[in-house]
């Protein structure tokens, strides 16, 4: 059963908000006592938190799905919706977040680091904080907008100071078994290691990590044997040590050879593994055998500017030389790395020219598309069953001045305007009649602008009806009976 994951694709659902209140306060003797519909309440986000103890993404292969709770509707008597609960899903420090395409969102590192992986949706609001002087009585309220989806993913590079890295069955394990209190599994067969191993060593005043990641072999970087599952893990290590066989039992292989497949494979992977310090570990000396080729090919390896250690993970020797030694090489790493300053908050004011949408016009579909935050959530939040909603909407969008920019763009009456995505667009006849003002308005629900004449819409449907008559006179003039 598998029990470690460390890359996972995850679908998030923020909570959608919920709706406002169209609503009016009827008491004895007050009839009309004024509206009173309350808003609604936003959406839960869905956030990532980085937690310590967590330490695999194996909960998230499970259940791939997540979703916050939604906002509630406003009610009567001014009485708001209740906000969604965020949802809080913890991951392992050192977890990058991808979109589909591989382009990274966030590298989460360090303890309660966050990242909002979908917002919730505003909740609409009600007739009540609709109400102005010219409406007094709002008979419609806004929608709640939806909360976004999306699927992301998940990776988790392992945070470790110190590498270990060599060919199956080299001693990595038992050497990080050693070094730290870590209790991988131990055996003397090749790929005994499935998952990194993590284990804290202690030497002097310097505590540091050290990771033990799955054997590599040639191929490894183009996916042969478990290297190219696990090799991110080693990335964000400070520096690298080559565990290296003396007592391999495999003929064809040897120390210096060994070292320099690992070393194609790192430069082939990236990722800055090839620039990283690293030292070479000769293992098992303890063998008669493993001590004289450490003899042989150590001037070799100190020639190439290596800096050497012999050790046997059995007899625990060498081993304190080796862990001072990393703690020294670790405390100058970080010693270079620039001291982390409080974020400042950068305020980027609109510029002067910015409308805050776009209106183009488009060729092949025959309308002019207009993008923005602010129409395409006002899209969205109006209820199209409600006339005087309609009509609000027309309002805002006027006063945000979408009508001058598509007359500019040299829309006409009757031409047809989609607000938002292709996927979400409303569309819609353009009749800049409609952008009058809310002096028009009638009753509540109503709006007498949507019963005046639209000769736009009616030549439309002429010319429509005009097309069908055409296609039908050829049918019947080219039918075989």
């Amino acid at each position: 059963m598998t029990t470690f994951v460390d890359r996972v694709e995850l679908h998030v659902a923020a909570g959608n908000g919920g709706h406002g209140c169209a609503s009016v306060h009827r008491e004895k003797f007050k009839p009309l006592g004024g509206p009173d519909g309350g808003n609604g309440g936003r959406g839960g986000d869905v956030i990532l938190v980085v937690e310590q103890a967590i330490t695999t993404l194996l909960d998230y292969h499970h259940s791939p799905h997540r979703k916050a709770t939604n906002g509630k509707p406003g009610e009567g008597g001014n009485r708001s919706g209740k906000d969604g609960q965020d949802l809080i899903l913890p991951v392992p420090d050192g977890t990058v977040v991808l979109d589909k395409q591989g382009n990274v969102l966030a590298d989460l590192v360090g303890q309660g680091t966050t990242y909002v992986a979908a917002e919730g949706g505003r909740g609409g609001l009600g007739n009540a904080a609709l109400a102005s002087a010219r409406r007094k009585a709002p008979g419609f309220a806004l929608l709640g907008v939806p909360g976004t989806t999306g699927d992301i993913v998940l990776e988790l590079k392992t945070v470790a100071d110190v590498a270990l890295v060599g060919f199956p069955s080299a001693g990595k394990s038992s050497l990080i078994s050693v070094l730290s209190s870590a209790k991988p599994k131990i055996a003397d067969y090749p790929f005994t290691t499935l998952v990194p191993n993590l284990g804290v060593v202690t030497a002097g005043s310097t505590v540091y990590t050290i990771a033990d990641v799955p054997g590599l072999i040639p191929g490894a970087s183009q996916g042969r044997g478990l290297g190219l599952e696990f090799l991110r893990h080693v990335e964000r290590c400070s520096v690298l040590v080559h565990v290296l066989d003396t007592a391999t039992l495999e003929t064809d292989r040897d120390p210096i050879a060994d070292l320099d497949v690992i070393e194609e494979e790192l430069k082939l992977y990236g990722g800055g593994l090839e620039k990283r310090p690293r030292l070479v570990v000769l293992n098992k000396v303890d063998i008669p055998d493993g001590q004289e080729l450490a003899d042989m090919v150590r001037p070799d390896l100190e020639a190439r500017g290596y800096k050497v250690f012999e050790v046997s993970a059995v007899a625990r020797t060498g081993l304190k030389e080796l862990s001072y030694f990393l703690a020294e090489v670790i405390a100058k790493a970080r010693a270079r790395k620039p001291k982390e300053e409080a974020t400042r908050i950068v305020i980027r004011p609109k510029a002067v020219d910015d409308a805050g949408f776009t209106v183009a016009y488009d060729e092949a579909e025959d309308v002019y598309v207009v993008r923005g935050e602010k129409p395409e959530r006002w899209v969205r939040q109006t209820d199209f069953n409600n006339d005087e909603a309609v009509g609000y909407l027309a309002d805002r969008l006027n006063r945000l001045g979408v009508e001058d920019a598509l007359k500019k763009a040299g829309a006409r009456a009757g031409d047809g305007v989609a607000i938002g995505s292709d996927e979400n667009a409303v569309v819609f006849d353009w009749e800049p009649t409609m952008m009058a003002g809310a002096e028009m308005l009638g009753r509540r629900g109503e709006d007498h602008r949507m019963e005046a004449p639209r000769p736009a819409t009616q030549r439309r449907k002429e010319k429509e009806a005009k097309r069908g008559d055409s296609a039908q006179k050829e049918y019947d003039e080219f039918r075989p009976f």
